[in-house]
């Protein structure tokens, strides 16, 4: 998908032996900003799908909700349910700043215009009808920068990999497609993201 600013691509595949991936995904570009989530139910299957659709559900809804508002929401939708790993981005055009929070083990990895690539550290634990403290990272973002967001089916082994600080997004999930194990041993989902500016 190409559009103005953004320019997104995306790789998902269900673990080995499972039809459904418990792995659900959203993004969305306005005027104003552009909101991408990853949402990985606990487990796999269809319950751990069930879990990730509640929290694309209220995203969708809520799309222009803070990030902060945004965890709240589905914490208190996922109450009695299975629970969810869940990260969200949101890149804000005028103010030039991106914000994200993880709650479990949804990553992401941002690659400035001079390849330097930097990894956030997610929030521990997950989401299941509870508050529990969380960080949410706000930091400045260039032109001509990528983020990668990632499920935990996505090895540290494939993402050192140099073909990552690639500036074509196509090209980074493509290749990922390409080189990485045709069996998935988790539900995996990669989505890379080029913010033209």
């Amino acid at each position: 998908m190409s559009s103005g600013k953004i320019e997104v691509s995306v790789f998902q595949k269900a673990k080995k032996g499972n039809y459904y991936c418990g792995d659900s995904y959203f993004y969305k570009e306005t005027e104003s900003e552009f909101v991408c989530v990853i949402a990985d139910g606990l487990g796999s299957g269809e319950l751990a799908k069930e879990s990730s659709q509640i929290v694309i559900d209220i995203i969708e809804e809520n799309n222009h909700a803070t990030v902060e508002q945004l965890v709240k929401l589905c914490t208190r939708e996922l109450f009695g349910k299975r629970g969810a790993v869940v990260g969200i981005l949101k890149l804000h055009f005028e103010t030039q700043m991106y914000s994200f929070s993880s709650i479990g083990n949804i990553g992401v990895i941002t690659v400035k215009k001079d390849n330097k690539k930097k990894r956030n550290i997610p929030n521990g634990g997950y989401l299941a009808g509870y508050q529990q403290p969380f960080k949410v990272v706000r930091e400045k973002m260039d032109p001509k920068m990528n983020f990668i967001m990632f499920s935990d089916g996505v090895s540290d082994r494939e993402l050192s990999e140099k073909y990552f600080i690639n500036k074509d997004v196509q090209t980074v999930t493509r290749t990922f497609e390409h080189v990485s194990d045709e069996t998935r041993m988790d539900d995996t989902t990669l989505i890379a993201i080029r913010y033209e500016g």
